[in-house]
């Protein structure tokens, strides 16, 4: 998992996507080290877990340089999108709260990654898309599930549709983040929110 960061600040714990050379893209094999850093978060004693990423940039979705380097069958794909499904259910499936720290790009499934979480906590200069449609590709890591019980049906088609840029202030606005706050303060801010339901 050496693209994966774990840093515990007490009773917080703190996932970093690391690849900042590609704007943290998750690799081919990522998806299950998600799923196991979901799964180590869920059976340890932190109590908050804080995801972000460095370099600047949240998750541009998943790394379709490598992806494109598998092969083609439909038995390999299908295998491959279940192991996306499964780290995606672990992020749902955990009793304790989340929340997305999100500066720079947060992109198709890195988009879901964020929206995932229970809070989410943006910089100034957050960008926002579900861009599976500019690649031909259908929604996945929840998004499809997620989006539209976050903006509303007929949103959740826009977006879809169009994979159009969101940028912070109408992410806040239409409930994709919470708040958004300049990128020095946003890590700052959401340990001030993973505290906060320490108490």
């Amino acid at each position: 998992m050496s693209w994966l960061r774990v840093t515990d600040d007490g009773p917080v714990r703190i996932l970093t996507l690391d690849r900042p050379e590609r704007k943290n893209a998750i690799p081919v094999e990522g998806w299950a080290d998600l799923e196991r850093a979901f799964r180590d978060f869920e059976d340890s004693n932190a109590r908050v877990l804080v995801v972000t990423g460095a370099g600047g940039e949240f998750c541009a979705g998943a790394d379709l340089d490598e992806t494109r380097l598998e092969p083609k069958s439909v038995p390999e794909r299908y295998t491959r999108m279940k192991t996306v499904g499964a780290a995606a259910m672990a992020l749902h499936r955990l009793t304790k709260p989340t929340i997305a720290a999100v500066d720079g790009v947060a992109v198709g499934a890195g988009m879901n990654l964020a929206l995932g979480c229970d809070v989410v906590v943006c910089t100034t200069r957050a960008r926002f898309s579900e861009i599976f449609v500019r690649r031909g590709l259908a929604m996945d890591f929840g998004g499809s599930w997620l989006l539209p019980r976050i903006v509303g049906l007929q949103r959740a088609k826009e977006l879809a549709v169009t994979g159009r840029i969101v940028g912070a202030e109408e992410a806040v606005r239409i409930g994709l983040g919470l708040e958004a706050v300049e990128p020095e303060a946003l890590m700052a801010r959401a340990l001030e929110h993973a505290r906060s339901f320490l108490e």
